[in-house]
């Protein structure tokens, strides 16, 4: 009798704790794991990087636990809308397009998109003429591959499931130019997989399709949500932490201005 009231009240706990007010002391957090050295999944399957030490410092400053959920990038949006996870930390950019579906906090970085080509490249910029007949490659389903496909005149563009991808089609001579965020093609030109190429260019940000920065994404209508997370981002740049999460990955502040 007793285990048969144990079991009533496991069940009846599992559905207390489903749906957007999972359990107050804990939250499920989607993240990509493809996208250093923003989140990256190890070898040994840990997760690492700027968005995780992010996520794990505002879970912290409002006093839940995080618990990572892995989801391809393509499916991300899904996902939160399905309640796999409660949020996203996972350099989404809050553009006009995403909130009419989900909701998020403040940004809590914000940085430019560019373009990387092979060392021996003929491109000299982002002009149409340097760029025609140019085969790019970029993420799909990314404000970096919406800005190729309307803001890059000429191009062909090639799309992949993870930045990865396109980075071995550059490395082998099978792409001219690829678009991503300055610091995710930065960290990759440092290392040795990257020194087939240089940056070519920063670009502009177009504010419709680039948006406002990265935010942490919820399910349309939950504010209260979005302004926790909001407020845990204005404590950690008021305490210091994010400077330290910060100077960890970067030599220069990712936030983009006050």
């Amino acid at each position: 009798m007793h285990f048969m009231k144990k079991l009533a009240l496991t069940a009846a706990t599992a559905l207390m704790v489903s749906g957007a007010a999972q359990a107050a002391d804990k939250l499920r957090i989607g993240t990509e794991g493809a996208y250093p050295p923003f989140n990256t999944l190890t070898k040994d399957g840990t997760l690492v990087g700027f968005d995780i030490d992010i996520a794990n410092a505002l879970c912290a400053e409002m006093k839940v636990e995080c618990e990572f959920v892995v989801q391809d990038w393509d499916g991300m949006i899904p996902a939160l809308m399905a309640n796999k996870f409660d949020a996203v930390i996972a350099s989404m950019s809050i553009t006009e397009e995403r909130l009419k579906k989900i909701d998020f906090s403040e940004k809590y970085y914000n940085t430019p998109p560019a373009l990387a080509v092979p060392k021996d490249s003929d491109m000299k910029d982002a002009s149409a003429a340097s760029l025609k007949g140019k085969l790019v490659g970029a993420q799909s389903s990314t404000t970096h591959s919406e800005y190729a496909e309307k803001k890059l005149e000429g191009i062909e563009l090639k799309l992949y499931p993870t930045p990865d991808e396109f980075k071995l089609d550059i490395e082998a001579g099978r792409l001219d130019a690829v678009i991503e965020d300055v610091t995710v093609l930065g960290e990759w030109l440092k290392s040795d997989k990257g020194s087939c190429c240089k940056m070519l260019t920063l670009l502009t940000p177009d504010p419709v399709i680039n948006g406002k920065g990265a935010g942490v994404a919820v399910r349309k209508g939950e504010t209260e949500l979005a302004n926790k997370f909001s407020a845990a981002i204005k404590a950690l740049r008021a305490n210091g932490k994010y400077k330290e999460i910060n100077n960890k990955y970067f030599d220069f502040d990712v936030y983009g201005g006050e």
